[in-house]
Order: C-alpha cells, then sequence, then structure tokens
C-alpha cells in the first residue's frame, strides 16, 4: 500500500463507495423511466419500446463485457486513479447524452460510452485491495456489495418519483453526481498503485473470451452446474428487463408505482442476500439451498406470468427473490469442487458468463414481450418472458439434479460460505 493512499486511505475508500454507488445509481435510475422515455424519444407504443430497450441493454452489456478485462489491465499499466476518473466522466456524459437525447440514437450513443465506463468495478476492486491489509481487506470489500445494494434501491426510488415530475430529470441528477465525484476524485484520490508493482499492458490477459474457454477444463459435473447456473441468469433477465414494461401494460402502474415495488424488491435482496442466506446455508446446505432457491425462483415467475391482480405483484416477488438462495449456494458449491488454485480463475470465468446473460437475456425476453403485445399479436399475453423464466428455471433444476448424480460431486456438502454474486 502506498503511503499517499494511507495516509488519505479514508477518503479513498469513501471515493470508491461513491464511484460504485453511481455506477448502480445509474442503472437503478433508468428501469422505471425507461418505458415512457423510449415512448416519447423512439415514438413507439410501449410493445415496441420494450424491444428497443433490449437493443439498448444489449450495447451497454456487450461494452461492459468487451471492455472490463481491458480496464483492469490498463489499470495495472498506468494506475486506478486515471482509470476511475476516466469512468466516473464518461457516465456523466452518459447521463446528460440521455437527459437531452433528441433521438434514439443519441440514447444508443450514451449507452456505448455507458458501457465502456462502467466495466470499472474490476478497478475499484484493485484499488481497494491495493489499499488494504489483514482483516480490514475483507471489511472493505464488503463497501462494494453496500453501494451496489443502496445504489440499486435508491436509483429505482429515484428514477420513479423524479421522473414523474419530468421525464428527463433523474439523468440530470445523475450526471450531476458523476460529474461532481470526478472533480472531487480528482483533487482528492490519491494513486494506490505503486511504480514497482505496473506492468506492461497485454492484449492476452485483457482477452474476455480466453476466461470463458477455460472452462472447458473442468469435469463434466462442474461444466454442468456452470451451465445450470447461466441459465438461472438467462431467466432472471425476465424481471430484470421486462418488468416495468409488464406493470405499464398490463396494469396501467404510475412511475411512482413502480419505484414503489422496485425498492420492495430491492430490500428483500438486501435481506435475503445478506443475512437469511447466511443462515439457511450452514443450516440446510448447498445442495438443499440450491434446489429450493431454483425452484423458489421458477415459482415466483410463473406467479407473475399469469397474474390479473396488480398489488399482488408484491406478494409474487417474495418467493422470486428467495430464489437467491440457489443463486449464491450454486456458486459456493462450484467453488468448493475446483482448486483452491484455481479459484481467481474461475471467479473471473463466472463473472464474464453473467456478463453474456446480459447480453442475450434481454434480448429474449424484450423480444418475447414485443411479439405477446404487439398490435396483431396472435396470442395477448404479457407474461411471456416470465413463463420463459420459469421454463428456464425447470431446465437449470434438472440439469442440477444430473451433476449431483455425478460421482465428482459426491463429496460432503460442506456448508462455506460463498461469495455474494450480483443478483
Amino acid at each position: 500500500m502506498t503511503q499517499a493512499a494511507g495516509n488519505h486511505g479514508k477518503a479513498a475508500l469513501g471515493f470508491i463507495f461513491v464511484t460504485i454507488f453511481i455506477d448502480v445509481l445509474g442503472l437503478g435510475i433508468i428501469i422505471p423511466i425507461t418505458p415512457k422515455l423510449l415512448e416519447q424519444v423512439g415514438h413507439a407504443d410501449l410493445s415496441m419500446a420494450s424491444q428497443i430497450s433490449g437493443y439498448l441493454t444489449f450495447t451497454y452489456a456487450s461494452m461492459q463485457f468487451l471492455f472490463a478485462p481491458v480496464l483492469g489491465n490498463l489499470s495495472d499499466r498506468i494506475g486506478r486513479r486515471p482509470v476511475l476518473l476516466f469512468s466516473l466522466f464518461g457516465f456523466g456524459i452518459d447521463y446528460l447524452l440521455m437527459a437531452f437525447a433528441p433521438t434514439l440514437l443519441w440514447l444508443f450513443a450514451g449507452r456505448f460510452i455507458a458501457g465502456i465506463a462502467g466495466a470499472s468495478t474490476t478497478t475499484a476492486t484493485a484499488y481497494i485491495a491495493d489499499v488494504s491489509t489483514g482483516d480490514k481487506r475483507a471489511a472493505n470489500f464488503g463497501l462494494i456489495g453496500a453501494a451496489t445494494g443502496i445504489g440499486f434501491i435508491l436509483g429505482i426510488g429515484l428514477g420513479g418519483f423524479l421522473g414523474a415530475i419530468w421525464i428527463r430529470l433523474p439523468f440530470m441528477v445523475a450526471a450531476g453526481l458523476a460529474l461532481l465525484n470526478a472533480v472531487y476524485g480528482f483533487f482528492v484520490l490519491p494513486e494506490s498503485l505503486s511504480n514497482e508493482n505496473r506492468r506492461n499492458f497485454d492484449w492476452k490477459r485483457a482477452n474476455p473470451v480466453g476466461s470463458l474457454l477455460r472452462l472447458r477444463k473442468y469435469s463434466l459435473a462442474v461444466s454442468t452446474l456452470i451451465t445450470a447456473y447461466t441459465i438461472v441468469y438467462i431467466g432472471q433477465k425476465a424481471v430484470e428487463s421486462t418488468l416495468p414494461f409488464y406493470l405499464l401494460e398490463k396494469f396501467k402502474w404510475t412511475l411512482p408505482s413502480i419505484s414503489s415495488l422496485g425498492i420492495f424488491l430491492g430490500l428483500l435482496i438486501a435481506g435475503i442476500q445478506g443475512g437469511l442466506v447466511r443462515w439457511t446455508i450452514p443450516k440446510f446446505g448447498l445442495r438443499k439451498n440450491i434446489m429450493a432457491g431454483i425452484a423458489f425462483y421458477g415459482i415466483g415467475l410463473l406467479l407473475i406470468s399469469f397474474n390479473n391482480v396488480g398489488w399482488l405483484m408484491y406478494v409474487y416477488m417474495i418467493p422470486y427473490c428467495l430464489g437467491g438462495l440457489g443463486g449464491t449456494a450454486l456458486q459456493g458449491f462450484i467453488s468448493e469442487h475446483v482448486g483452491a488454485n484455481e479459484q481467481g480463475e474461475l471467479q473471473g470465468a463466472l463473472t464474464s458468463l453473467v456478463s453474456i446473460t446480459t447480453v442475450i437475456g434481454p434480448l429474449i425476453m424484450t423480444s418475447l414481450f414485443h411479439h405477446f403485445t404487439k398490435v396483431g399479436a396472435p396470442v395477448y399475453f404479457p407474461g411471456a418472458p416470465f413463463l420463459m423464466g420459469a421454463i428456464l428455471m425447470a431446465i437449470a433444476v434438472v440439469l442440477t439434479i444430473r451433476s449431483f448424480k455425478k460421482k465428482d460431486t459426491d463429496q460432503p456438502d460442506t456448508p462455506a460460505m460463498p461469495s455474494l454474486p450480483k443478483v
């Protein structure tokens, strides 16, 4: 840890917290207002707006997938500070473009820039590792989870309530926060990476495809679990990418109503991931948590798909959020069946897989919503994405059962606590 980082450790960690917070805030803030914004800018009905939303998410996620390893490796060469400041500046530009976008092209340009800038979490994590030592390192890494949870919940809340005042206002607020933090960081953020610890930039190490290809070396049982893990995350995209469109289309909810449900959803996830999972995994073991979690996901998605009463969305979100038990336990179970010297490589590959699901999942789900809600649709069924999600969860259950029957997973179900994934 450098002397500068040591002298300004608290200010630096506070800056990192705010940086990640603004990153996730920007994702949350656009969730409730995206349908109305796309209807306005794209001159489209709600069905077509959902399809456009899928393309915007594809643009953002693709850039994030491609540039996450690039920025991470670049930070090893030039330092963490310039990469983090670039990220905040990029987010500020994105939000301004979205705030004043007269056409869809401006929105796509903003998402392109945000996808590149949004790949900064790797660098933020590396910064925390640079300035932390001993027992404080784990506690400092907890800042990432805290910033993610708070940013997501407040982002959804701000998006709906500010959007009800003026549809562009949430983006202007987010732009101001990002640019102000960039200026603040320019003056207070010390560089955490000393010159002797820097290395040359290597394109081979900055290749996102390489980590995915290395998954082929694992056993068939572990590979089957990894496939189930991927399918679960694709199924989740039904809620993440189409929920606001579904609520507007089927129940005619207002933006503040959507935000209220989003806040409830965020609090549920925080409580389950931050509290309940720490009791259920030691109590029941990883296998039971995996099976129960994926089943809860499927039940919640199935109930949502056929729901005809608006207020029941709050009830049906409870089993859906309990599905988080499965995702966390599944990651932990996979980790237990990989050697200690391969954990870093495994987690990097799993992160890349989650990024891939963010690229393809929203496209699938928004296309389904558009197909079953457009004028002239053969069958009007707004819940189609959620039904698809439930089907994917059923497939994941079958794959998980098959994996558990294989010999190389017949080890004691040690209830070790895994790291929490983004869910």
